[in-house]
């Protein structure tokens, strides 16, 4: 795959705890983590985690198990380091992986950061937010427009690092020539909309199209950091 990716720390937060992995090769590794906690605890675990996946997954033969014992790892790293230093106390982390293998799309998936799929211009988001939200519209509670102003969008159900287990999300995706990936972290999808991501990434060549969703984001508010990493499968 081709690649472009950006990464902001926005225009309020006082340091960023997003961490990208852009990892290409025959079996090319890319990710998004958007850490949390404070004392620059979330950018300490946005970082253990980008590493550690990339550390364990870097030219292996994707596979399902692998992936998933990945963010296993990262998960159990993270969450003894914050035991043993008080300064991380609490500290966790989002984390959306794909990973290529010859005719599918691995994709791992910790938190509300989120993976779309663009495939014969039509965009769809492939992975499963876990967040109070997410699941109040999954129940029927409210609209998916309501949740996007929803006091409690923030609020995620499931990260790296808050226990010493994790339940990760694994699917294959198969993939064909043309497709595209788009990984952000909700700094990039608070603020645009999938309907408007489709529309740039139809417009414009990768690298400028990275350019302008942040910008759009930053344009929308930037109350968080922004990641963005986009990906394209060769014909």
């Amino acid at each position: 795959m081709i690649s472009a990716a950006r990464t902001h720390i926005g225009k309020v937060r006082s340091s960023n705890q997003d961490a990208i992995l852009v990892c290409p090769g025959k079996y090319g590794v890319y990710g998004v983590a958007d850490g949390m906690g404070g004392h620059q605890a979330g950018d300490v675990a946005s970082k253990i985690a980008v590493a550690v996946v990339e550390r364990v997954l870097k030219n292996e033969q994707p596979s399902v198990n692998l992936l998933r014992a990945a963010i296993e790892e990262a998960n159990q790293i993270i969450y003894e380091e914050q035991l043993a230093n008080p300064d991380y106390s609490g500290m966790g982390t989002t984390m959306t992986v794909i990973w290529e293998d010859e005719e599918r799309i691995l994709l791992g998936h910790v938190g509300d950061s989120r993976a779309y799929r663009v495939r014969n211009n039509a965009i769809s988001q492939v992975s499963l937010d876990h967040s109070m939200v997410a699941e109040m519209v999954r129940r029927g509670l409210i609209t998916e427009d309501e949740a996007r102003v929803h006091p409690y969008r923030n609020i995620i159900t499931r990260a790296l690092g808050t226990s010493p287990t994790v339940n990760v999300d694994v699917k294959e995706l198969d993939k064909a020539p043309g497709d595209m990936f788009l990984l952000c972290s909700d700094g990039l999808s608070e603020y645009v909309q999938s309907v408007q991501m489709n529309e740039i990434l139809r417009k414009y060549s990768l690298e400028n199209a990275a350019d302008v969703l942040l910008n759009m984001a930053l344009e929308g508010g930037g109350r968080d950091n922004i990641s963005v990493i986009l990906a394209e499968v060769e014909a």
